[in-house]
This record gives C-alpha cells, structure tokens and sequence, in this order.
C-alpha cells in the first residue's frame, strides 16, 4: 500500500465521529429528550472543530503551506472535503431537527410563531418584550460614521436591512441602511408562551423570532425590509510566546483577549438573508465562498440542551435516573488512608461517585499527621470542592503545591481565577512548564506515621471535575504502593523545580518517557508472537493519531499479535488490511456517557500487565504534554479493568466497528444484546474478579 492509503485523515476521522453522535440522536431507541442533547453536543463540537482545527488549516492555507501530511492532504485539498462533508452534515442534523420538532408536539411541547399566537399571547409577550429585552438591545447602524462593529464569536446577531423614505420628490429613490443587533446571551433562548385556559400542552417562542417581530421598535423613522440571523465563528486557538513572555499569567490573559479579534472562519445565516446584509457581511469578513452555510432553521442548536434539561415532568423522555455509588471499599471506614494501607482500591465513574475523590482531599486536609499535598488540576468545576479543600488545608499549615494548567483550551480564565484563589490561601501554585501542557491527573498526600512518612495516591484518567464526573467514564487508582508513591515525588518535583527526568520505578511519563514505553510494551509482544507465546494488546482511549505509533502497530499486527482498540473518537489507523494491519480490530462506543478512560492491557506473554493513563496516542500527548501511564499492580484490580475492557469489546447495541474504508458499521451479532454501559452499571458484575467476558 502507498503511504496515503495506509492513513485515515484526522480531521475527516473526526467528521465521522461527529456523525456517529447524530446518529444517537437519529435513533429512536434513544429516548426524545436525549436525542435533543445529542444534537445540542453535534453543534458544540461542530463549534470547537471550526474555531480550532479549521481555523489552523485556515491559517496555513493563507501562509502558503502547501506540504500535504502523513495522510496525503494540503490544508487547501483538506478545507475542501473538511466544508463539502460538514453541509451535508448540517443539513442532516437540521433535518433531525424538524423531525424531533414533530415528535415532541405530541407529547405536548412546541415551538411556534409570533404571528400564530392569540391577541392575550400577542399582548403579554410584547409587554415581556418592551420590559425585559428591549433595555437589553443594542440597534448597530453600518455607515461612513458607524464602522462595522466587532462581531463576538459564536454570539448570534441580527441583521437588519432598512429603507427611509425619500424627504422629497416621490422620485428619488429611497436609500438603504444596514444594521446590526446583537441577540442577548444574558437571556434564555426560549420564551415560555403563557398558556391557553385549561391546556396542558406548553408553547415556546424563540428570543430571536420574539425580537423580529418588535425590530421596529429600535429604528422609528425607517421601514424594516429584512431580518435575518446570522452568527461568526472565529479562531480560537491560542497563539503564545511562552519563552519570550516575562509572565505566563498575563501573557495568557491578553491572548484571552486577542480570542475574541481572532479571524473569521465561518458564517451561518439563516435562509433567505437579504443580499445587501449578505453583500455587507461578505466583505466585512472577507471569507471564502465555501466558509458560509445557509441554515434553514435556527441558529446554533447548542440551545436545545439547556432546553430541555429544564423541561418540566418529562423524565418519562429522557435516561432513567442514575446515582452514582459509593465504593464499598470504603462504604465501612470513614479511615480512607486506612484502607489504602491495606490494600489499593479501583473506582470507575460515573459509575462510582466521585465523592470519593472529594473525600480523600478532604480527609488529608483535616488529617493533623498530613503534611503536604500535592495536586495538579486541568478542568475544574465551578465551586469546586476540591478547590475548598487546599485552600483550608494551606490556611491549617500544610504544604499545599498544585500545578495549574493554565492553557487548557477554553478553561483558560476559569483556571486563572482557580488560581489566584489557591495561591491567596497560602497554597504554592505553578502555572505548568514553559512549552508543554500538563494533562496528568494526580494526587499525592504525604502523611506522617509511626516516626516515618507514607505516601498515597490518587492516579486518574480524567479531570478533578465533579460535574463530568457524572458524565464521563473515567478510572482512578488509589493506592500507597512505596513505587508509585516515589515516583509520584518524583513527577512533582519535576514540573515544580529543575530536577532532571527521573529513572521511574512504575510511572511511564510524556513527554520523554511515555511512547518509549509504550514501544517498548508493543515490541516485548511481538517478540512474545515470535516465540508463539500469548500475544495480544486492548487499549482503551480517545483518540489514535500519532504515526509512529501506529506504524508500531502495524508492525506488531504482522507479527501475529493480536490487537483491539477502543477508540471513541479520532482513529487515522486503517484496519482489516490485508499484510498491513488484518490483525487488528477497531471500535467506537457513542452513548449515554462519553468514553473517556484510557486503558491499556498487554497479555506479557501469560503475565498481563495492565496501566491506565491520562494520554492519548495523538502527537500532541506523547510530545507536547506532561501525560502519566500508571501500572494497576494488584491482580483482582487488573481483573477489573480487563472486564471492563472485555464488556465493550463484547458490545453489539452501541459499538460501531472502523471498516478499513475509513467508515463505521455497527457491530452485527448473533448473541444476545450487550450493551456495554448498561452492563458496567451493574458494578458488582465488573468487580467480581471470576466475571468472564473472554
């Protein structure tokens, strides 16, 4: 096979796992509600795509770049296919829309118009109107003394086209106006209809469509000739000088500024915009003709979660309720650190609650023989607990480091003011390391027992975040195991002082460490294929994107090791190809909870080893990133994780396989249905060390 062939592209991956989320929302075993929140994470993620990815191809476009990647693409070749499958996408998810629009009108809940509303209907929105949004607005006119505005992204806006009258001859033509009026984020995007006397069924009025049928109001003297909505997608990336800048704080805080300014790369309008608005925006924003999309429907579905989260007596329409467990290992203690001298502990949430990463900060925060904790945040929730915590345990005494990292993208200012808190409380905060993110997800308490000193730690595959706490699947290792505990010494150190890189004792870390290891662990398996010993590989992650390590699979698939991936999102590997890569096995898992755990089992020849990491196997986490991959030492623990691998390997409800196409088909099977979330629910059933999903 030609190099191109052997690669999947990214960005045309990614596409496909965006389409794999619309089809949750296209099926109809997905109950009503949810599949609203499905389309409102396509636009979300269409959003994040466009600002980031897009705008960097963009950028490269407009450079000259013209090197095609691994892949075979231009950024001029890839915008193209990127544009042409994103309009057929968009079309399919309004088309979605309308028919969950249907569906939802019979269970009594519409959308509806201005215009179809009764006089008492009319008149109690229009004093809603005149009191609550109308103070709000602010009429933009474009002219010679008015330039256009600068349009925020992301930010729906109205575009109003207006005619005054000519003050003299009936002849003279009338002069056309353009304005702006930007649609208030401040307020909820649906306005509740006050209902009919004895109707049950509850009506809603868009605030765009609400503000429509009143523009008048704000241009007295001028006729309204069009108005339609539009909305601005710019880049958002993050352009920093980390070396040059005198302070990263402050460095990041103007680029958080400069965000807002960043390029246009792309314009939704709603169907029918005026040409003169059409003719104004086009050149105001200089975009190419393949950088609009004509929207029939309503701007940015990123709505209709907040919506319909909100709905009242609908949990008929939705999941049924899930709360979260706490683990049973500690269920008897209010001694956490206890159990954790006994023996390590797993937790799979949102499974298992994330109370119990919660309590074991609070515990060493309380505990009078604790004398330092150490941490490292990425995401962080609003009123984060764990914020709490550190702060009252510097203010108590104790050594309280954490490392922020200020450059996760779009948590930037969230983190920022996270930070200013922690270090006003006494706590030691870095803002990572110049050049590198730090994604590792760590804890480290060091206690002092017995005329000695014990370390603990907690190990996880996602963020300290009790919000996605409950809507991610994530592992985390407790443990006081002496090697882990070293290394965890070690790590911090690392990203605090100017220690050189550690020889580790069980942590594999990026970005020097982590893809030697884990070449290193792919070729120990090939050598085991070779010797006819067991050989096989189950990783577990989001994305798989990096070449050489997929290079490296390639080869140990024609070794004869047997090899299968979860990958949720993101896969450039091109599987099921005959003397490249027919020993290896894709999956994609979309459902109820976004996959998020990033797990990794090698057979070792009849000694499995299982690790769980923070990392990927993109470029960016194996070369870019401080990532963290963790051994589960424990046998029983190990046994866990492989039966929770083995329930989504053995997945034939929500699992779609990679086709060496580069498409997904969903798993076709003749045993009985299996669905991979539902049965990990059934927690008992993954910790019992005798389950088998072989």
């Amino acid at each position: 096979m030609s190099s191109v062939k052997k690669y999947i592209n990214r960005d045309l991956s990614w596409l496909e796992f965006n389409r794999r989320v619309l089809e949750e929302a296209e099926d109809p075993g997905t109950p009503l509600l949810e599949r609203f929140q499905f389309l409102s994470i396509v636009q979300s993620n269409l959003d994040e795509f466009m600002s980031v990815r897009v705008a960097g191809l963009q950028a490269q476009s407009k450079a000259g770049y013209m090197k095609t990647d691994f892949t075979g693409y231009t950024p001029q070749g890839l915008i193209k296919r990127l544009m042409k499958r994103t309009t057929r996408m968009v079309r399919e998810q309004y088309r979605t829309y309308r028919d969950l629009l249907r569906l939802l009108a019979k269970e009594g809940v519409a959308f509806t118009t201005f215009k179809e509303l009764n006089e008492d209907q009319k008149t109690a929105l229009t004093t809603y109107f005149k009191q609550i949004i109308y103070p709000v607005l602010t009429p933009m006119a474009v002219d010679q003394s008015r330039p256009f505005p600068l349009l925020h992204s992301k930010e729906l806006y109205l575009a109003v086209v207006l005619k005054q009258e000519a003050q003299g001859s009936q002849e003279e033509e009338e002069t056309t106006f353009c304005a702006l009026v930007q649609v208030p984020s401040i307020l909820a995007r649906t306005v509740l209809v006050p209902g009919r006397r004895n109707s049950r069924k509850l009506s809603y009025l868009l605030l765009e469509d609400l503000i429509k049928e009143h523009i008048g109001l704000l241009f007295s003297g001028y006729r309204t000739e069009a108005v339609h909505a539009f909305r601005v997608t710019r880049n958002s990336d993050l352009t920093l000088n980390e070396e040059g800048a005198e302070d990263l704080l402050q460095e990041i805080e103007k680029e958080l500024r400069r965000r807002r300014r960043g390029l246009p790369v792309r314009l939704e309008v709603e169907k029918g915009l005026h040409e003169d608005a059409m003719e104004l925006l086009r050149d105001e924003l200089e975009l190419e003709e393949d950088m609009f999309d004509e929207i029939e429907g309503p701007l940015d579905l990123g709505f209709l979660s907040k919506f319909v989260g909100t709905l009242p007596n609908y949990d008929h329409l939705r999941y049924p309720k899930h709360e979260p467990v706490y683990p049973e290992e500690f269920d008897e203690s209010e001694d956490m650190l206890s159990v954790l001298r006994e023996k390590d502990v797993l937790v799979y949430h949102p499974y298992e609650s994330f109370e119990v990463v919660n309590d074991f900060i609070l515990e060493a925060a309380e505990d009078p023989e604790v004398l330092a904790i150490k941490m490292t945040l990425y995401r962080v929730s609003v009123n984060s607990i764990l914020i709490q915590a550190l702060a009252r345990a510097a203010e108590s005494g104790k050594q309280v480091t954490v490392v922020v990292e200020i450059k996760a993208r779009f948590d930037e200012a969230r983190n920022i003011a996270w930070a200013r808190q922690l270090e006003k409380a006494g706590c030691h905060v870095v803002y990572g390391l110049v050049g590198l993110k730090t994604h590792a997800k760590i804890t480290l308490v060091v206690r002092r027992e017995a005329g000695t000193l014990r370390r603990y730690v907690h190990v996880g595959t996602g963020n300290y975040n009790e919000n996605t706490a409950r809507l991610y699947t994530d592992a985390g290792l407790f443990t006081s195991h002496p090697d882990i505990g070293a290394d965890a010494t070690a790590l911090f150190n690392e990203m605090t002082g100017y220690s050189t890189p550690h020889l580790w004792s069980s942590f594999a870390v990026a970005p020097i460490g982590l893809k030697p290891k884990l070449f290193e662990l792919i070729d120990r398996e090939i050598g085991h294929a070779n010797a006819g010993r067991p050989a096989r590989i189950v990783a577990k992650m989001n994305s798989l994107s990096n070449q050489s390590m997929i290079d490296k699979l390639y080869e140990a698939s024609q070794a004869g090791v047997k090899i299968e991936l979860i990958v949720r999102g993101v896969c450039c590997l091109r599987p099921g190809v005959i003397g490249l890569s027919e020993n290896i096995r894709v999956i994609s898992i979309v459902d109820r909870y976004l996959e998020h755990a990033r797990i990794l089992a090698v057979a070792g020849g009849g000694a499995e080893e299982v690790y769980i990491s923070s990392a990927d196997w993109m470029t960016r986490n194996l070369s870019r990133r401080v990532e963290l991959m963790c051994p589960v030492y424990d046998p029983g623990l190990r046994d866990m994780l492989m039966n929770v691998l083995h329930m989504n390997l053995k997945d034939n409800v929500k699992a779609r396989e990679l086709q060496s196409t580069g498409t997904y088909d969903r798993v076709q099977s003749q045993e009985a249905p299996l669905r991979s979330q539902f049965e990990t629910a059934n927690i008992p059933l993954w910790k019992s060390i005798a389950a088998a999903y072989e």
